[in-house]
């Protein structure tokens, strides 16, 4: 298959935001008087999105929307201050962009973070890159793992499905890319195992960015 495009996840794909977001996550959880947790265990609590990851990180007990609401608030106010305190593009992941932007493959980026955000910081960490598209979580669209993002990429950009690589580190991206049709390949320096992203769908694991080089 030639493949010509390729879409993106954003978090524990090409930046790494973890000590951003358990920081976060963390503060709110203190802040109402709930237990925080270890670094390492927000690697299985994030990717899909904000409310998610309030629920899981809240104590199981807690199944009070107004809680969960009020925890969501917190964290995002903290994010706002310390989303940029030491998140970072992972090693070698502006050099796979632009390899990729020479060889004309078209990039796009699909988050669950909010759009208007993803788009922030999309600009920011990678201000010479070009992608087609920049889509966070949106009121009108599902969040990943429902394809509709995915798919509404597609068809902006004209191309078929089966057209795409899509790059992402969670089951939740396997199984986006599964459900659009399109190959899907799995980021073994991001926030989960193998294990997970190929019973998820994964096609194609790789243990760096310039690996994916490879595949076109």
């Amino acid at each position: 298959m030639c493949f010509k495009a390729v879409i993106f996840d954003l978090d524990g794909t090409l930046l790494d935001t973890l000590e951003d977001l358990a920081f976060s996550m963390n503060q709110a959880l203190s802040s109402l008087g709930f237990p925080t947790h270890a670094v390492e265990k927000y690697k299985y609590l994030v990717g899909d999105g904000v409310e998610v990851l309030a629920m899981r990180a809240l104590p199981q007990e807690i199944q009070d929307i107004s809680v969960i609401q009020n925890c969501v608030l917190k964290m995002r106010e903290y994010y706002h201050l310390h989303w940029c305190d030491k998140t970072k593009p992972y090693k070698g992941i502006p050099e796979m962009l632009e390899k990729l932007a020479k060889k004309n493959i078209r990039m796009s980026v699909l988050s669950n973070k909010p759009h208007d955000f993803t788009k922030i910081v999309v600009s920011r960490y990678f201000p010479h890159i070009h992608f087609d598209f920049v889509l966070g979580a949106r009121a009108d669209v599902p969040k990943k793992p429902d394809p509709k993002g995915a798919l509404e990429i597609a068809k902006e950009s004209r191309l078929e499905p089966d057209s795409f690589l899509y790059l992402g580190d969670t089951n939740t991206d396997m199984l986006t890319a599964t459900e659009a049709g399109m190959f899907a390949v799995g980021a073994l320096w991001g926030f989960r195992k193998a294990e997970e992203l190929l019973e998820s769908g994964a096609k194609k694991l790789i243990e760096t960015p310039l690996d994916l080089l490879k595949l076109f």
